[in-house]
């Protein structure tokens, strides 16, 4: 779970898939689903079909550098779990069912191959993580908590392994670990007898070790069919040796300068070999190397020149012979189990997979011919073959005539306080779009849909080529004039745009290439640098820009290499930049005369010694995982005080853990019911959007705004009738007037309920008052009266209907489906809709699109929220097919959003209150004003009563019905434990969601099921009685505290400090 905040994330790809450079690949066990990982960091999920077809399925993102290898985690068939390294030391542990991350760690060494290795003691089965990478020995990891339980260590010339094999012989009984390592020595461990010291730490040596002369190896493979011999692939030669005492039985050099990259055994006569450029030998070997025949060994101990040579049987070659940015990746898998299969895959860098089905009979073919590829697609083609083709966040508004592509979203960035999405688009354009509502046009089908560059939108015109950067400066902190959005592009030029007004401001020219970032200097800079911005551009130069000043103050551009990192050091005036190549340059700000260049330990020292010194470092851009330091002060600290001594240092790891995992991919903690968050795989790709919702945000706010419309109420019945009647303009002018008078009051009383959360927007009025009186110029004032919206909407309630219209399972319940477009005004999805799932650390898997095809044969059902829109009866089915993790994320939503629309008056998504805001605009950076206005329209109990039932019926539905109208088949149960952990979340509708779920289904599980999870979960039971006790005590006491908010009514269910508190101290008890 992403912290304790139910985050929800929607994904709309757009038409071009993401870059998927392939670097290592994996096939599961029962051969169900490929695994690829790729140079940019990110995992591929693909399902393969019995006939062999593949189908994308989900991208996997949470490593930073490129993933070196892949292994599966886990033995037992019910759990599948993989585990991934990246060259940055990251090792990270994913179910691979529903691309949740169980757990994550990061190593100061890089592994660069991992083997899997199960053990039984007694009859608890126990999985072993075997590394080897840049480091001189193999690392034994246990499977699933990710931690270094010893090491195998050389006494003989210790060295990197380059590649190894465990060997898992009948004949000993002994399992025997074979490695070799980079200057071509064989060492042998035996890893059996160490099972029985599992506590023990000390480290292992070798059994043997003898060199064998292979430079650089490249794999290393035990033969299972006659568990007698060893092949051993070099860069220039591959060679056959005898698995008993390591002696050579053959030895084949390559032909024409081709570099091997790979090998293993296809049979017990044959093996397969592949090169470099993507082309696959496979070799008949000679009688003397075969231990079933009678001259085995029989060239053991002759020249190297004088051995058999094997017979060159078939070639696999490449199907498209394309350039390829790097060598494809090859590796063979085969399988006794359910059916037998051998299997060649092959990723390259276009994102594209082969598969070659390699036959049991081979007979001799001229090397021309070659076997053809059973199966190949890349992302691309999975994506161009869908209908409706995968939607991009302003497709509708970025079609150009004569072009069948859309433009481009090249940068991003969201405003929350305006709900407005800024996306720079590739012909240098700017387009300004209410960002609900661009969404609902991507994936609801309505009136919309007719309407041509719909929402209204503003394009601000003035870079020459593509948008590189984007910054809001205001949302990073409040000193900055709200107005502002600064861009930065190819053309070297950064522009000052006022978003009210769209004029450009100014335009500076003083970098020699294109902007690649831009940052907002800390807090405690001198006030001349508060009031810039700063730009980092690919001729290596930093400039400092003055927003008020409008004029650069500092140019720093004598760095040597690409700039990689910028820091503050505000106490000295410093501004400290890191390049690529280790050196680091240190500038004063106020005189712009470079202070030191140093490289080395100190470079090092220097750029630690920031961190130390900034308590919340701002150069967070340059990499979404925001600083911990900045988590722990942001809303910890009043939990971090009150807790008791003893649980001080498990509760601050954990929150640092929560929090962390909550900043991932999210921006600050924030009370914004929907973040907006772009995402490239790689430098080059367009953005692809992904829409956060927040479902405990979004329940606060539809409450707060609930909490503020009784008193319009209130005022007068006649102004009601009035107003309700519509075409009497006065009255709603009077309503608009008098909303703004009330607001006031309303937000008065509802202030301290609210503090905790809307933190942020009280801030922004004080500062809002503040500039008001500064600068009263009559610009000023004319560009707030037309603020941003060119279409006045409701904000909440047009999050909240984008949200419930692509959660709700459509098509299984057909009066409630008429009911939920009549009267609650929700939408039918028009397409697939990608969904997402956020797991610890901010790990992240989304679902590509389609991944709801079937694969091969239709028997496979995860059919998603989207197809045809004929095919009515599949329609809601596949979200709750796809994990279990899903369907509880997404049913807790429903569930707890149903509810608290129940609770609403006139809580639909029909009627004036959706569009029009009051007659005059209401001041931007305050969106809870646009609710209290005109009342609404629909007033009589009848139609509220229907309304609520509506709600009632829908959450009923989703609570218990789902697993009837679906079918198990279709239905995948929810998890209790994620249910049980929400028994006491701090949200009330979450809470009583949760806790309505967890009873429901543990009456459909029956005593049988209960009887399974009692006995699966009682091994992790504490043994004494009073252990259990005492705990339980100090709960009670803090949940006891904790009641009290809640029995204030809805607006005391924002949390509170003490309400944090307890939060805080049950997560530490979980994780």
């Amino acid at each position: 779970m992403a912290g304790n905040s139910l985050v929800l994330p929607i994904v709309l790809w757009g038409r071009k898939a993401p870059t998927h450079c392939i670097s290592t690949l994996l096939l599961m066990e029962d051969t169900s689903m490929i695994v690829t990982g790729c140079h940019d960091g990110q995992i591929c999920l693909w399902d393969l079909s019995l006939d062999l077809e593949i189908n994308p399925r989900a991208l996997l993102f949470g490593h930073t550098a490129s993933i070196t290898c892949l292994s599966k985690a886990s033995a037992s068939s019910e759990k599948q779990y993989i585990v991934s390294a990246s060259e940055g030391g990251e090792m990270c542990l994913w179910d691979v069912n529903d691309g949740r991350c169980i757990e994550f760690t990061k190593l100061a060494c890089t592994h660069t191959g991992i083997q899997f290795y199960q053990f039984t003691v007694g009859t608890q089965r126990e999985g072993r993580l075997l590394c080897h990478g840049h480091y001189p020995e193999i690392l034994v990891v246990d499977a699933t908590s990710l931690e270094v339980l010893y090491s195998l260590l050389s006494k003989i010339s210790p060295d990197w392994i380059s590649s190894m094999t465990i060997i898992r012989s009948n004949r000993t009984q002994e399992d025997t670990v074979v490695a070799v390592s980079v200057t071509g020595i064989l060492k042998v461990w035996i890893i059996t007898s160490e099972v029985s010291r599992m506590q023990d730490t000390t480290p292992v040596f070798e059994e043997e070790s003898k060199p064998i002369y292979c430079q650089n190896c490249q794999s290393v493979s035990f033969c299972a069919f006659t568990q007698r011999s060893l092949l051993v692939v070099c860069s220039k030669y591959w060679r056959v040796f005898d698995a008993g005492d390591y002696s050579l039985l053959c030895s084949v050099p390559s032909e024409n300068d081709q570099t091997w990259t790979g090998g293993d055994f296809v049979s017990a006569d044959k093996v397969i070999v592949w090169t470099e450029d993507g082309q696959s030998f496979i070799y008949k070997l000679p009688a003397s190397c075969l231990p079933a025949s009678d001259s085995f060994r029989r060239d053991v101990g002759k020249a190297v020149e004088n051995l058999i040579p094997p017979l060159l049987y078939s070639v696999l070659d490449r199907a498209d012979k394309q350039l390829l940015i790097c060598p494809p990746v090859t590796r063979f898998f085969y399988g006794h189990r359910e059916f037998s299969y051998k299997l060649l895959i092959q990723g390259d860098s276009s994102g594209r997979l082969c598969i070659w089905s390699v036959p049991d009979t081979l007979e001799q073919q001229d090397g021309a011919k070659g076997l053809q590829t059973t199966t190949s697609i890349s992302l691309q083609e999975a994506f161009d073959k869908l209908t409706p083709r995968p939607a991009g966040i302003i497709d509708q508004l970025s079609l150009i005539p004569n072009i069948n592509e859309p433009l481009r979203v090249t940068a991003s960035v969201y405003i929350p306080a305006h709900g407005r999405l800024v996306c720079g688009r590739e012909d240098g354009s700017i387009v300004i779009v209410p960002a609900t509502q661009t969404a609902i046009v991507q994936l609801l089908q309505g009136e919309h849909m007719l309407r041509r560059g719909w929402p209204p939108h503003r394009t601000l015109r003035g870079h020459r080529n593509k948008i590189t950067c984007l910054l809001y400066p205001h949302q990073v902190s409040a000193r900055y004039d709200q107005r502002y959005l600064i861009s930065g592009g190819v053309d070297f030029s950064v522009i000052i745009w006022d978003i009210f007004s769209g004029e450009m401001k100014h335009i500076f020219c003083v970098h020699g290439g294109e902007i690649t970032q831009l940052l907002v200097p800390p807090e405690n800079c001198s006030a001349r640098v508060q009031h810039c911005i700063c730009s980092v551009a690919s001729d290596h130069s930093v400039g400092l820009l003055s927003l008020r000043e409008k004029k650069c103050i500092m140019l720093a551009s004598r760095h040597l290499f690409p700039i990689q990192v910028i820091k503050w050091r505000p106490s000295d005036d410093y501004l400290v930049v890191g390049c690529s190549d280790g050196s680091v340059y240190v500038w004063q700000m106020d005189t712009g005369a470079l202070d030191r260049c140093v490289m080395g330990i100190t470079a090092v020292e220097i750029l630690n010694a920031c961190d130390e010194a900034v308590p919340a470092a701002v150069d967070s851009l340059s990499h979404p995982a925001v600083n911990l330091k900045q988590a722990m002060t942001r809303r910890s600290l009043a939990a971090l005080k009150n807790v008791a001594h003893q649980k001080l240092q498990t509760l601050a790891t954990n929150l640092l853990a929560s929090e962390a995992s909550d900043k991932g991919n999210l921006p600050k903690y924030s009370h914004n019911s929907l973040m907006v968050q772009a995402i490239k795989t790689n430098l080059t790709d367009p953005d692809i959007h992904v829409l956060f919702f927040d479902v405990e945000a979004l329940i606060i706010q539809l409450l707060t705004e609930e909490a503020s419309r009784p008193n319009t109420a209130l005022t007068s019945p006649e102004n009601l009738q009035k107003a309700s009647g519509g075409s009497d303009k006065g009255g709603s002018f009077l309503t608009g007037k008098r909303a703004a008078v009330l607001f006031q009051q309303v937000k008065e009383t509802i202030k301290e309920n609210i503090k905790e959360h809307l933190l942020d927007d009280e801030d922004e009025d004080e500062e809002l008052g503040r500039q008001r009186r500064e600068d009263c110029d009559p610009e000023y004032h004319s560009s707030k009266s037309k603020p941003l919206t060119l279409l006045e909407y409701n904000l909440t309630m047009d999050t909240a209907k984008l949200f419930m219209s692509c959660l709700h399972a459509w098509g299984l319940n057909s009066v409630l489906d008429e009911l939920c477009l009549d009267r609650l005004g929700m939408l039918k999805p028009h397409c697939s809709v990608s969904f997402g799932l956020l797991s610890r650390g901010g790990h992240m898997s989304l679902m590509l699109p389609g991944y709801n095809q079937p694969v091969g044969k239709p028997s496979y059902d995860g059919v998603e929220l989207g197809r045809k829109m004929s095919v009515t009866e599949g329609l809601g089915k596949g979200t709750y097919g796809v994990s279990r993790a899903v369907t509880t994320q997404h049913l807790l939503s429903v569930i707890s959003l149903a509810n608290t629309l129940m609770s609403m008056t006139n809580a639909t998504f029909i009627g004036d209150h959706m569009k029009k805001g009051p007659t005059r605009p209401p001041r931007p950076g305050t969106p809870e004003m646009t609710k209290v206005k005109a009342p609404p329209s629909i007033s009589t109990h009848a139609a509220q009563g229907q309304i609520k039932q509506g709600w009632s019926q829908l959450a009923a539905m989703h609570c218990v019905m789902l697993p009837d109208l679906l079918g198990l088949d279709k239905f995948r149960p929810p998890l209790l434990e994620m249910l049980a952990r929400r028994w006491q979340d701090r949200c009330l509708e979450v809470r009583e969601a949760a806790q309505a779920l967890l009873l429901a289904e543990l009456r459909r599980i029956e005593q049988a099921g209960r009887k399974e999870t009692i006995d699966a979960w009682a091994p992790y039971l504490p043994q004494y009685i009073d252990s259990v006790i005492s705990p339980g005590v100090t709960t009670e006491a803090i949940q006891t505290g904790s009641a009290s908010p809640d029995s204030l009514g809805t607006e005391a269910k924002v949390q509170e400090e003490e309400h944090d508190l307890v939060d805080d101290d049950i997560a530490a008890g979980e994780h």
